[in-house]
This record gives C-alpha cells, sequence and structure tokens, in this order.
C-alpha cells in the first residue's frame, strides 16, 4: 500500500486532538532543527556551518588568543633572525679579539678576522632566507641593519684605534652609512629606496678591504689592502651621493602626485 485516503489521514489527526497536534509539532522540531543546524553531521548536500566567532555573534574558540600568540611568537625564532642574533653577538666578541695582546698579536687578529668573516657572510644569507622563505619579521627589519653597522663600525673603530688606517676613512664611511638609513627614514612617506647593484658591490668591497686590514699583512698584500680600502671609498662616496639624487627624485614625484590628486579633488 503506498499511500494512505484523504480521509483516512484527516479522521486521524482529528481524532488526536490538541494533544496529538502538540506531539506531531514536537516530534516535528527535531527534525527540522537537524535539518538546519545539523549538530549529528552535516547534511549531504549541504556545506557545513562555520564555527561561530566573535563577528556572528558567538564566544571565541578557547584559547584562540593564545595558539595565535604562540605561533607569533615561534615566528621570531627562525633561522633568519637566529643569523642576525649571531652578528649582534659576534660585535664584542669581535673587539675583545681585536684589541688583545695590545692589538698587534697576529694571532689574536686571525681570531678576530674569522669572527668578522663569520658575521660578513651570515649578512648575505639572512635576507636571502627571509626573502625567499617568507621569514620577516619587524624585529628582523630593524635589527638586521643594526647589525650590518655594528659590526662593520666596530672594524673601522678598531682599525682606526690600532693607529692601521686613517681615521678619515672610518669617519666617511660610517657617516655615509648613517647618513643614508636617515635619508631613507625622511623619504618614506613618499616611498622606499631601493637597494642598488652599486650599493651591494660597495658592500662587498668594504668587507674585503676591512677583513684585509683586520689581518696582520705584510708585504705585497699590505699593499693591495691599500687599494681595495680605495676602491671601497670611492663606492662609498659614489653611491651616498647616488642615494641623495634618488631620495630628491623620490621626494619630488611624491609632492607632485599628492597635488595632482588634491587638485582632482577640488575639481
Amino acid at each position: 500500500m503506498t499511500g494512505v485516503p484523504a480521509s483516512a489521514a484527516g479522521g486521524s489527526s482529528g481524532a488526536q486532538g490538541p494533544r496529538g497536534s502538540a506531539a506531531a509539532a514536537d516530534a516535528a522540531a527535531p527534525e527540522a532543527s537537524l535539518s538546519a543546524s545539523g549538530p549529528a553531521g552535516p547534511v549531504s548536500g549541504s556545506a557545513p556551518a562555520p564555527p561561530a566567532g566573535p563577528e556572528d555573534g558567538g564566544r571565541p574558540a578557547r584559547g584562540g588568543k593564545i595558539a595565535a600568540a604562540a605561533v607569533n611568537q615561534a615566528s621570531l625564532w627562525n633561522v633568519a633572525n637566529l643569523l642576525t642574533m649571531l652578528r649582534l653577538v659576534l660585535v664584542p666578541g669581535f673587539v675583545a679579539l681585536m684589541l688583545a695582546g695590545g692589538g698587534d698579536d697576529p694571532a689574536w687578529r686571525s681570531l678576530a678576522w674569522a669572527a668578522f668573516a663569520i658575521a660578513m657572510i651570515t649578512d648575505l644569507f639572512d635576507g636571502h632566507l627571509a626573502r625567499t622563505y617568507n621569514l620577516v619579521t619587524d624585529f628582523g627589519k630593524i635589527a638586521d641593519p643594526i647589525a650590518d653597522k655594528a659590526i662593520m663600525g666596530a672594524a673601522l673603530i678598531c682599525l682606526s684605534i690600532l693607529g692601521d688606517l686613517p681615521w678619515w676613512v672610518t669617519i666617511v664611511i660610517l657617516g655615509r652609512e648613517l647618513g643614508v638609513t636617515l635619508l631613507r627614514f625622511l623619504v618614506i612617506r613618499y616611498g622606499v629606496i631601493p637597494a642598488s647593484r652599486g650599493g651591494k658591490l660597495k658592500t662587498l668591497t668594504q668587507g674585503v678591504a676591512v677583513g684585509m686590514y683586520v689581518l696582520a699583512l705584510t708585504g705585497w698584500l699590505a699593499s693591495l689592502r691599500f687599494w681595495v680600502m680605495a676602491a671601497a671609498v670611492l663606492l662609498t662616496v659614489a653611491t651616498g651621493l647616488d642615494y641623495v639624487r634618488q631620495a630628491i627624485v623620490l621626494r619630488r614625484r611624491g609632492i607632485a602626485e599628492r597635488a595632482a590628486v588634491s587638485e582632482g579633488k577640488e575639481a
């Protein structure tokens, strides 16, 4: 038998009375609730409802903030940041090795050169790793340039204190580095001055020249390091002037674009 006559169905419901109607409504309510919310599992052909959150009036999952904080905390201790921290730690050790034994002991100078070389090599890798594997953090953005300038500045100052390098060379190189950093902050509202190939060549030449001066070299190597340092100073000045030019162009362009936007709004 595939169906029930309408009269029979009606008679049955009528015989039940109000109590029967209420029981039928109560029996249908859980089924409607199951089909709407699906607590026992997703209904075929419909997507499961997303968990309630603050935006839809629900309470946030317990421990959600703690889990997010743990992720942010873990992201700080990545390989790129650890290399930057290593360079910062090497700075005081490098200074101690440079000045040990009056600064004239070839053995101590060789150890100082090893610390300087490790710092320069890690400088080549930490930025690349951060960009390649998406490890860029606010700490790295601030600490990386500080670590770079700290190890180079410590080496130049130690060499000048020991009389191995004229003070004017140290002043020119450090003045350029600090000046470019300040210049970038001044024009940051108009845009970012990108690192040029000349700047990378300057950094490499500076590292080789300073490393040769850290070692206790004699003979033709001592003469060669003079010319390498001369090339580093020339690149330092040339790239510094180029950064000034880029900053002026960037500022003028930014001012012109803002003026054009203001005129468009007024029109």
